[in-house]
C-alpha cells in the first residue's frame, strides 16, 4: 500500500493529511496558537473540592476549570506531592527522583479530601482537550512521550507495547532498558522500539529525562496557573505519533516547517529523511494531492460510497448515530439477505475510515441493515474487528444486538473533526441577496486596483474558484492578461477548489493573507452599477 502524507501550513493552522493508495484515510487539523492539548503539562492549582463527585476542579487557565478525578491521581501519588512539595518550597535547589525514597501506595478506593485541599498547587497533564461545554481532563501521572519510549517518574515499572509479538524481542528491550533506566522512573517501550539499538533508546531516554528536570525547574520559577511543558513543536508531536517509515514521501509547503520535520526524520530515520520534500507550486497543495475534493465528499451528513448505498451521520452531544442505507443499488442481488449483507460489509469498510478520518470517540451506534442468518451476523462483526485493526486510538466492539444495532466505543481525546462541507455565499453573507455572478470580474479588478494603486502592493497571488479562473484566462486577449498589461505589475491568479463560486482569497509575497473584506463587496461599485441601472428604467418608465 503507497502512503503519503500530506501538511499544509496556513496562517491559522496546519492540516495534516494522510493518503493510502491517493485515497484520504486520516485527516488532522491543528490550529498554530491553540492551547490545553493533550500532553501540556501546567503548573495548577486546586480551586475547589467535590466529595459527591470524588474530584477537583482545578485552574488552569481556562475559561472553564479542569476535572481532576481522583482516579487521576495515579497509585504514586504521596511521592509525586512529596517531591512537588520540597521542589516548591525550595526554589533555589531542584530536588532529584532518583535520590528519592518512594512512599507506599494511596488507596484506590480513597477520598479526595484525604489527599487534596482548596488552594493547593499541583503538577497537572492533560489527558482530554476541552470538549464542548466541559473543560480539559487532567491527571497527575505525568508521562514525557518519545518516539521510542515513555517515561513516567515515580514508579519502577517496564511495560512492553502489546503490538510488539515476538517473545525473544520482549525479552532484549526489557533487558536493555533494565540496564539504562534511571532509578524511581518507570519506562513503557513503544512499538516503534521494536528491533532499535541501545545507543538510539540511551539517547532518547536522556533526553527525556532532560525535559523532565527542565519542567521541574519551570514549576518552581513559575506562578500558577501556567504552562510549564509543551511539544516543541505541535505539528512534530502530531508526526511523532503517525509517523511510519514505510511512508513513500511527505509534502510540505512551508520551509520552516519543512526543515522542522526534515530534522525529525532526519533524527529518527536518516535512511529516510530524503522522503520529505518541499512543495513549491502556486497551486494549493490540497488541491494538487485532489485532498480538497475528498474532503468535501467524504464530511457532512450523508456520505456516499459504492454502488449507490450511503450512510447517514448524526452527533449528539452523548453519542453518534450512524444508519446504513442501501439507496439504489445498481448492482443489487436478487436474494435480500445477500444484498444486505454486501452492504453492510461495504458501510463497515467506510464507517471504520469515517472514524479515524472525523477522530470520531465516545459512543457510535451503527444501524446495519436486519439480516436473519447469524453467520452473516457474525461475518459482519469480524469483518468490523478487522477493519477497526488500523486505528491507533483504543475502541471496543460489540457484536449485533437482536435489533441489528453495533455498539463501538472509541478513545476520545480532543473533538472530533467536523468539517461543514455547505458553502456560505461569499457575496451576501447569509443576507439572502447576491449581486449578478456577471460583475464578479468588474469587483476583482477594483480589488486589484486598490491592491496596486492603494496599498502599493504586488508579487501577491489572487485565489478565486477553479470555474472563474477558467472564465479569467478563457482565450488569446483573456481578461487575465489585459488586466496584466493594464497594470503592468506582477501578480497571480490561481484556481483554489476549496473557495466558493463567487469567494475569492489573496495571499502576499510573505505568505501573508490579506484581508480585503472591509469595503463589503455588496457595497462596492459594482453593486451601485446595479443600483444605477434600476434607476435609469425607473426614470425611464416615467
Amino acid at each position: 500500500m503507497k502512503s503519503e502524507l500530506i501538511v499544509d501550513v496556513q496562517p491559522k493552522e496546519v492540516s495534516i493529511a494522510l493518503l493510502e493508495d491517493s485515497r484520504l484515510a486520516s485527516l488532522q487539523k491543528e490550529a498554530r496558537n491553540i492551547a490545553y492539548a493533550v500532553g501540556d503539562i501546567y503548573l495548577a492549582k486546586v480551586k475547589k473540592l467535590m466529595p459527591g463527585l470524588n474530584a477537583a476542579f482545578v485552574n488552569v487557565g481556562y475559561e472553564k476549570d479542569a476535572f481532576l478525578h481522583y482516579l487521576d491521581l495515579g497509585s504514586k501519588f504521596s511521592s509525586y506531592s512529596s517531591f512537588l512539595k520540597s521542589a516548591l518550597d525550595d526554589k533555589k535547589k531542584t530536588p532529584s527522583v532518583s535520590k528519592m525514597k518512594l512512599l507506599p501506595e494511596i488507596d484506590k478506593n480513597g477520598s479526595i479530601t484525604d489527599q487534596l485541599q482548596p488552594g493547593q498547587e499541583l503538577m497537572v497533564q492533560i489527558v482530554k482537550e476541552p470538549i464542548s461545554s466541559k473543560g480539559p481532563r487532567l491527571t497527575t501521572e505525568l508521562t514525557l512521550t518519545g518516539r521510542y519510549l515513555v517515561l513516567i517518574p515515580f514508579g519502577d515499572k517496564i511495560s512492553i507495547s502489546q503490538k510488539i509479538k515476538s517473545t525473544e524481542e520482549k525479552l532484549r528491550l526489557r533487558q536493555l532498558i533494565e540496564s539504562i533506566k534511571p532509578k524511581n522512573f518507570s519506562v513503557i517501550i513503544r512499538t516503534s522500539a521494536e528491533g532499535k539499538r541501545v545507543a538510539e533508546l540511551n539517547n532518547e531516554l536522556k533526553t527525556l529525562l532532560q525535559c523532565w528536570e527542565e519542567t521541574v525547574a519551570r514549576a518552581q520559577k513559575a506562578t500558577a496557573p501556567a504552562l510549564i511543558f509543551e511539544e516543541e513543536s505541535r505539528i512534530v508531536g502530531v508526526l511523532r505519533d503517525i509517523f511510519n517509515p514505510d511512508f513513500e514521501s511527505i509534502y510540505v509547503n512551508d520551509p520552516d516547517v519543512f526543515s522542522q520535520i526534515q530534522k525529525y526524520v532526519s533524527l529518527i530515520a536518516p535512511e529516510r529523511s530524503d522522503i520529505v520534500k518541499l512543495y513549491e507550486k502556486p497551486e494549493p497543495i490540497f488541491d494538487h494531492f485532489n485532498i480538497t475534493k475528498q474532503i468535501k465528499t467524504s464530511f457532512g451528513k450523508t456520505v456516499s460510497f459504492k454502488s449507490g448505498a450511503y450512510i447517514i451521520i448524526e452527533h449528539t452531544e452523548a453519542l453518534h448515530v450512524i444508519d446504513v442505507n442501501s439507496g439504489n443499488r445498481s448492482k443489487a442481488s436478487n436474494d435480500q439477505e445477500s444484498n444486505a449483507l454486501e452492504v453492510n460489509l461495504r458501510a463497515a469498510d467506510e464507517i471504520a475510515r469515517q472514524l479515524r478520518l472525523r477522530d470520531m470517540g465516545g459512543i457510535i451506534v451503527i444501524d446495519f441493515i436486519d439480516m436473519s442468518k447469524p453467520e452473516h451476523r457474525q461475518q459482519l462483526y469480524e469483518h468490523m474487528r478487522e477493519v477497526m485493526s488500523k486505528d491507533r486510538a483504543r475502541h471496543n466492539i460489540l457484536p449485533l444486538s437482536k435489533f441489528g444495532l453495533m455498539q463501538i466505543t472509541r478513545q476520545r481525546v480532543r473533538p472530533a473533526l467536523d468539517i461543514v462541507t455547505a458553502e456560505e455565499c461569499p457575496s451576501c453573507y447569509g443576507k439572502g441577496q447576491v449581486q449578478p455572478s456577471l460583475l464578479f470580474t468588474d469587483l476583482l479588478h477594483e480589488k486589484l486596483d486598490y491592491l496596486f494603486n492603494d496599498m502599493n502592493t504586488e508579487g501577491f497571488t489572487l485565489y478565486v474558484h477553479p470555474f472563474v479562473d477558467a472564465f479569467l484566462k478563457k482565450g488569446i486577449m483573456s481578461i487575465y492578461r489585459q488586466w496584466k498589461w493594464e497594470f503592468r505589475r506582477k501578480f497571480k491568479i490561481v484556481p483554489d477548489q476549496s473557495l466558493a463560486f463567487l469567494q475569492y482569497r489573496v495571499i502576499d509575497a510573505n505568505k501573508n493573507e490579506l484581508d480585503l473584506k472591509e469595503e463589503r463587496d455588496v457595497d462596492s461599485s459594482a453593486t451601485k452599477k446595479i443600483n444605477k441601472a434600476s434607476q435609469r428604467g425607473v426614470d425611464e418608465e416615467k
